[in-house]
């Protein structure tokens, strides 16, 4: 389910635990920024960040690492001499950045 607004003063998800909380003059809190004030829309895209690292922590599991390990790993650029990882992004760009799906 996508994010929910309650009351247009709480954003709420059912795939994680965090919110984000209205203070007034269409700015938020988020609870994992304390301290900083958001748009409405910076708020929602925080959100959508936690939903994802929820999702990504279930898939890090299966791989025995931390979400914070997998994200990070994921993150690098592959090395510059594996052929197969620069063959993969010339076709990707070449195709306009659109995946393809393999048949079969």
């Amino acid at each position: 389910m996508p994010i929910q607004v309650i009351d247009r003063t709480l954003m709420v998800s059912d795939r994680c635990r965090h919110q984000a909380r209205s203070v007034g003059d269409q700015q938020w809190v988020v609870s994992f920024l304390p301290g900083r004030t958001l748009s409405t829309e910076q708020a929602a895209a925080a959100m959508q960040i936690a939903e994802s690292v929820a999702d990504n922590l279930i898939l890090a599991q299966h791989l025995g690492l931390t979400v914070l390990e997998a994200c990070g790993l994921a993150a690098k650029e592959p090395p510059p001499d594996d052929e197969s990882a620069v063959t993969t992004r010339r076709t990707f760009r070449r195709l306009g950045g659109r995946a393809m799906r393999r048949s079969g």
